[in-house]
């Protein structure tokens, strides 16, 4: 029974990673129908190249940093207990590998691709699972900490703030540092509109990602016994939340409605394991609100271009979900409870400081040493021909 067990929690965790790992192509997919058609190939690559250098960096380093462990055993150790270590490190990679996803998006259609795989390199090896080992695995006593003070450890089930969040406040530093796209500003106060090149590819990134976000949240559980039916059900209800709200609140701008799922689904990651379905269903409404207001904000008046809005999605959807879990967590509310408002707001907080800090220490000296952006000439004639030498849909075909 006990082989059986782990055979199960094995491919329990692994069927999770492949969800997860299916994310990536949304994630490219969502970019590539938001970018520019000339910066379509571009998205697709640094996707497939940023999981890649994330997944030998994270082997290699970030796990051990988050979790003191390594792989330099010989195979048939690795292979006891039905390889559940090496299949719970692959599913955590697919988590570590979003973070460079998520920063794709902001810093879109004018950023160098060699200096950002370095940025890879360094915040999957380093910098977030610095983060993720305080939070996952009780480095630094930092939790030993938050609950001699309030009671309760800084809970994040499912990542709102050690993944996405993360993510978001990281890309806020490249998107400033890299500055606005050519045009997109101009001198008279005007803003020229970049509409998405292809509302079909970024819908399908999005489904994409909805359906690998079960994966994503469900499994976080890591065995069959933690298994909550509840963490499906709150995904669903967030979801729902935050799609209705954006279009309501977007005016049925098919980028928000797409969008607002992936606010809400952001948003409850933290807390799924513990509030009540229609809590879930308020979150999700909430994070799609502030989603759509701040995209418009950052974009319109603050003048940040942030492409597909990672900072606003991530980094502060993240952001309120972490904080989500410690009030629609609570027993009064419906949850389960066993969590502390003050807790998860200064594990959230630690959370953003340490992303601002290492996005820019990471990309101020890429720029400082290297430079971050394109060429004028590279940057008007698009990423894909200046770094690929081939657009997605080449316009003459050559006949033998």
């Amino acid at each position: 029974m006990d082989a059986l067990k782990q055979g199960a929690d094995a491919l329990f965790i692994l069927l999770g990673g492949i969800l997860v790992l299916a994310m990536h192509a949304g994630f490219a997919f969502l970019e590539l129908g938001t970018v520019r058609k000339k910066n379509q190939v571009n998205a697709l690559v640094k996707i497939l190249a940023d999981l890649s250098v994330s997944t030998v960096v994270y082997f290699l380093v970030g796990y051990g940093v988050a979790y003191s462990a390594h792989f330099l055993a010989g195979a048939n150790e690795l292979a006891r207990f039905h390889g559940y270590g090496l299949v719970k490190c692959f599913f955590l990679l697919t988590f570590a590998a979003a973070i460079p996803a998520i920063i794709s998006g902001g810093i879109a259609e004018r950023a160098r691709f060699g200096p950002q795989l370095i940025a890879t390199a360094v915040i999957v090896g380093l910098i977030y699972p610095a983060f993720e080992g305080v939070a996952w695995n009780q480095r630094l006593g930092v939790q030993a900490a938050l609950l001699r003070w309030t009671g309760a450890e800084f809970h994040d089930f499912a990542g709102s703030v050690v993944v996405h969040a993360m993510g978001g406040w990281l890309a806020l530093p490249a998107v400033l540092l890299l500055g606005a796209r050519r045009n997109r500003y101009r001198k008279d106060g005007a803003v020229s509109a970049h509409p998405p090149s292809n509302i079909p590819f970024l819908a399908l990134g999005a489904w994409i990602l909805i359906v690998g976000w079960f994966g994503f949240n469900v499994m976080s559980a890591q065995t069959l016994d933690k298994l909550s039916g509840l963490v499906a059900v709150n995904s669903l209800m967030v979801m729902a939340g935050g799609t209705l709200a954006a279009l309501a609140l977007g005016r049925n701008d098919p980028g928000f409605v797409h969008n607002g799922p992936l606010a809400g689904l952001v948003a409850v990651c933290a807390g799924s394991d513990l509030m009540h379905p229609l809590a879930a269903l308020i979150v999700g409404a909430i994070a799609a609100v502030v989603f759509v207001q701040m995209f418009t904000l950052t974009q319109n008046r603050w003048k940040i271009d942030d492409v597909l809005g990672v900072w606003p999605l991530h980094g502060l959807c993240g952001a309120w979900g972490g904080i989500a879990a410690g009030i629609f967590g609570q027993q009064a509310l419906g949850g389960i409870g066993g969590v502390s408002f003050w807790s998860q707001l200064a594990g959230t907080l630690l959370g953003v400081a340490w992303a601002l800090a290492g996005g820019f220490a990471v990309y101020g000296t890429l720029r400082a040493v290297l430079g971050l952006r394109l060429s004028q000439e590279e940057e008007f004639d698009g990423a894909d021909l200046s770094i690929h030498r081939i657009g997605a849909t080449p316009e003459r075909e050559v006949n033998w």
